[in-house]
């Protein structure tokens, strides 16, 4: 099947999992537990995970699925066949607290690299795709990346782990974007900071996250120009599109700056006097 069709089915399976997402938040019905005993999952996550493999699974059988709830297993991540990577809900705070910034993410991949992608935001009404070396759409439209070169005008989006015990190390970082950038974002859905850095809503994107959470949104951001890479590098045997640690995602002017600046803090180079 050519990379077109299988967006299209992506596509129409992203939107009908918002509209479930949406018509669930609506009844207000729905429980909560935490995986851990820190992280939230609603039998919402769960629903609409299983929609979406219901729907996978009619079109593509064969296909190897990774899915946040239903399908977690990681060591799917260094197989070279095709594989579904599945959001079903990107933003699972906020779709608890009512906030709009929550995503349907799908990816696919093959031979370890990304081929095409969808995130879908059902309270925003903004669907963007990409398909690899083709470019990347908001509703239809193409989007383009900020061309930003000047480190201390940019807006730079990031997020934090459920862990309050490993988020800590993570401020030294924090501070060094505030001091040298122009203000920091904090959305809660990686897929949607990545579509913003896509559209140069943000001017750079940075974080820790797992496979599921930044597939389809890494697509779409290289696929708008912007520079897609890590701050360290990757280990053996994960393919870099699919390894999500220590993501960086920038305009393309500022990525090497950033980056040091980045890596400074965690050294703690910049508590010196």
């Amino acid at each position: 099947m050519q990379p077109v069709e299988r967006l299209k089915i992506a596509v129409d399976i992203a939107r009908e999992a918002g509209r479930l997402i949406v018509e669930a938040r609506d009844r207000q019905t729905f429980g909560h537990r935490y995986k851990q005993g820190h992280e939230l999952v609603t039998d919402v996550d769960v629903a609409v995970d299983t929609r979406i493999g219901e729907r996978l699974q009619q079109h593509f059988p064969s296909e190897s699925r990774l899915s946040e709830e239903l399908a977690p297993d990681r060591s799917n991540l260094a197989h070279p066949g095709p594989l579904w990577i599945v959001d079903p809900i990107d933003g699972t705070v906020n779709f608890a607290h009512g906030l709009r910034h929550v995503a349907v993410s799908i990816g696919w991949a093959h031979e370890g690299r990304i081929r095409l992608g969808v995130v879908h935001a059902p309270f925003l009404d903004e669907t963007f795709t990409a398909i690899d070396d083709q470019g990347a759409w908001c509703n239809d439209a193409p989007i383009q990346a900020s061309r930003a070169g000047n480190l201390k005008h940019c807006l730079v989006g990031t997020g934090f782990p459920s862990r309050r015990d490993s988020r800590p190390p993570l401020m030294r970082r924090l501070a060094a974007v505030l001091d040298h950038c122009q203000d920091v974002r904090r959305n809660g859905s990686a897929a949607l900071d990545l579509c913003d850095v896509a559209c140069g809503r943000l001017d750079a994107y940075y974080e820790s996250v797992s496979p599921w959470d930044f597939a389809a949104g890494w697509l779409i951001a290289r696929e708008a120009g912007a520079c897609t890479g890590h701050l360290y590098p990757c280990p053996e045997g994960i393919p870099e599109d699919l390894y999500g640690e220590n993501l960086l995602v920038t305009s393309p002017g500022i990525h090497r700056e950033l980056g040091d600046l980045l890596r400074r803090a965690d050294s703690g180079e910049l508590d010196q006097p």
